[in-house]
């Protein structure tokens, strides 16, 4: 249960934070928050100083507890009251206010102890605070009550018996807030949801403490009573009171009858039919006070659910499980040379069902990139500001869906490329652009977009671009190329993402282009993807991923060598053909390679790469692949054509990975409908294992 609890915690807070996120950036181009924007990060605070308290994150929520205090001011009296030359400061204090509350969630992820130390924060925020209460008109409103009344009350509050605000209702709590704590009218509210979990009868005086501010003055001054039917409920609820956040002292009381003596503000808070429903309502302090309202953003919220990414994973199995099962029993042995109508066309109902279903099930992992796309707001923002470069991200294709496993593959190598952008691509001043006539705000471009089966993401920088002949000669220092080879430019821009290749130091302008993108080559490999570099000099650079939109299931392409079954992606087929031996060119390093359009294209046999003993060697007779992926481009020579099937990829078993067969090109493999097994080939390794070992 607990485990549980801590999961949505995680999940709620992150989710939070990626909101406000959003909000504090627009806010900050805007150079003001709007109230819809105050509400909602009043509302955020509260929410994460809630939770926080609950699950005993003390630096989590005092961090959030001081924020919430400071939009108070600001909900209360308008921006107005933040001067103009503080405003930088106040954003700047929420966005490390937003890291710091991401680095306390990536402890609590990792099972690490939480920061001790928050005074560096906590000091910011208290400073603004001080700023904005420094100007006319709020200082002097909003902490003298909270400071004086409470300690007053608290003394007088034994000495006579209060009234009740119902009859029925006389065995009461009554509590005191911290002193100076401020909002005590939601912090009655809070205390209020935390009594409803040990008793659900109750009611309390002042009772609209959730819609109405001004009980915040009421609530310091006199203290905030709940009353309860009977003394047993009471007893039950002091746990409730006990544990909300903020309370200072409190004390059982039972009341006189309602009387005369009861403050006319109070007296027409007699009802205690409305009190009970508040108890229920969502502890949200910007909740709408009309009922209907409320109504329709439960309903609204019943229809979107969270749901454990393991339980999808087990469905995506259960359900590739169903596509096997289905081939084999459609495909069996035992049918052959039968002539059976009706179960032919059953058969074809049950595929068209299980393709439905497989699309449903794949449909309930797909997560638009938006997530992914709008954290980058950050990256750009926060490294113009360091480097001192103005530039802007514009995001195409947010809504493009993709495979929730892959998206959070996928979230690093572009947060990487995005960072190469910033520092490396745009030019240093704003001079630079304007001398080669561009727009002294850079631009950065990510863009998403769906080509049937894949999904290509492009991040693009209208900066300098790469100076090949610059990267060539570094390459060569390295020892990565030889001066006596002409090397394309796709092949120059390669080295980029070699792990060896660093250009730090002597090619200043470009230093750090290629440092880390070996690896995000590498974590975009793992998902099925590719990675391609384009650049002009002068122009700008753009990188390519090319991503799989899933990789349970897929379409292929059954080929056989010898007696093994091979599996071709379709994605990466050009198109199949037949030659003849005098169509095969011979190079001078005893390769072969064909003709096709106007080009040349190696040929890679599958029988000589697996050291198979059987498989057809003269060309005649077998069947060329011209497959294609990422920068690589070759034909496949086979023995048969078998046909196209939709298959279930299934990973190789960690004792056959061992043995590097990934480095030869073999990624996985799927089970047929008649019981065998096929190989699922990945085209680049099987190109890279082909060409090394020629």
């Amino acid at each position: 249960m607990g485990d549980s609890i801590l999961d949505m915690y995680l999940y709620e807070t992150n989710t939070l934070l990626e909101q406000l996120d959003g909000i504090l950036l627009a806010a900050e181009e805007a150079d003001t928050f709007s109230e819809d924007s105050v509400n909602e990060i009043f509302r955020i605070m509260h929410t994460i100083k809630g939770s926080s308290a609950m699950m005993e994150f003390s630096s989590l929520m005092t961090v959030a507890h001081r924020i919430e205090d400071l939009f108070f001011l600001v909900r209360e009296k308008g921006m107005d009251i933040v001067p103009e030359q503080t405003r930088p400061d106040l954003f700047d204090m929420l966005f490390q206010a937003v890291d710091f509350f991401r680095g306390e969630i990536e402890k609590v992820e990792n099972e690490e102890p939480l920061s001790q130390s928050i005074d560096h924060i906590v000091n910011k925020i208290n400073s603004l605070i001080d700023k904005i209460q420094g100007n006319p008109g709020p200082s002097e409103e909003a902490p003298a009550p909270a400071e004086q009344a409470p300690a007053e009350s608290a003394s007088e509050a034994p000495a006579a018996a209060p009234a009740a605000v119902n009859e029925d209702y006389l065995y009461g709590i009554h509590a005191f807030f911290d002193e100076g704590s401020g909002m005590e009218n939601l912090r009655a509210f809070m205390l209020i949801t935390n009594v409803k979990d040990y008793c659900s009868d109750f009611v309390c005086s002042p009772d609209n403490v959730e819609t109405d501010p001004s009980t915040a003055d009421i609530i310091a001054d006199q203290g905030f009573f709940v009353w309860f039917r009977t003394a047993e409920d009471r007893n039950a609820a002091i746990p409730g009171v006990k544990n909300a956040g903020s309370v200072r002292e409190y004390q059982p009381v039972d009341a006189a009858k309602p009387a005369k003596e009861e403050p006319a503000a109070e007296a027409p808070k007699a009802e205690p039919a409305p009190a009970a429903p508040k108890a229920d309502a969502p502890a949200k302090a910007d909740a709408p006070a009309a009922k209907p309202a409320a109504g329709q953003q439960q309903h609204a919220k019943e229809s979107l659910i969270s749901v454990n990414l393991a339980k999808l994973d087990q469905l995506m199995a259960v359900v590739s499980e169903i596509v096997i099962t289905e081939s084999m029993v459609t495909s069996s042995p035992d049918l052959k040379g039968l002539r059976l109508d009706n179960f032919t066309k059953s058969a074809r109902d049950l595929r068209k069902l299980t393709d439905d279903l497989q699309d449903v099930s794949m449909s309930l992992r797909m997560v638009p990139v938006s997530g992914t796309f709008q954290k980058m707001n950050r990256i750009v923002r926060d490294m113009s500001k360091k480097l001192g470069k103005k530039a802007k991200l514009t995001l195409i294709g947010e809504d493009t869906e993709v495979d929730k496993t892959i998206v959070d593959a996928i979230s690093d190598p572009i947060m990487h490329i995005v960072r190469n952008s910033m520092d490396h691509g745009l030019e240093e001043t704003e001079a630079d652009r304007l001398s080669a006539g561009k727009d002294p705000v850079g631009e950065v471009i990510l863009s998403a977009r769906h080509t049937g089966s894949e999904v290509i993401i492009e991040i693009k920088d209208d900066g300098q671009g790469v100076d090949t002949q610059a990267v060539l000669n570094k390459a060569i220092r390295q020892g990565l190329a030889t001066p006596d080879h002409d090397y394309s430019q796709k092949e120059i821009l390669n080295f980029l993402m070699m792990p060896g290749f660093s250009t730090n130091t002597e090619v200043t302008e470009y230093s750090g282009r290629g440092v880390g993108m070996d690896v995000v080559k590498k974590n975009v490999a793992d998902v099925g993807g590719t990675v391609s570099i384009s650049s002009e000099w002068g122009k700008g650079m753009t990188t390519t991923l090319k991503i799989p939109l899933t990789m349970a299931i897929m379409d292929g392409m059954e080929v056989t060598v010898g007696d093994s079954m091979f599996t071709i992606p379709i994605n990466s087929i050009q198109s199949s053909l037949k030659v003849g031996s005098q169509d095969v060119i011979h190079d001078p390093h005893q390769g072969e390679m064909v003709k096709i359009r106007d080009n040349f294209y190696p040929i890679v046999r599958a029988k000589d790469l697996f050291c198979m003993d059987k498989g057809r060697e003269n060309i005649e007779d077998g069947i060329l692949m011209w497959v294609e992926a990422g920068e690589h481009s070759y034909c496949l020579f086979v023995d048969e054509l078998i046909g196209e099937h939709q298959i279930v990829v299934k990973p190789m078993p960690n004792y056959v990975n061992s043995f590097g067969v990934k480095n030869f090109g073999i990624t996985g493999c799927s089970i047929l409908g008649d019981g065998s097994i096929s190989i699922i080939l990945d085209v680049v390794n099987v190109y890279t294992a082909a060409h090394s070992a020629f």
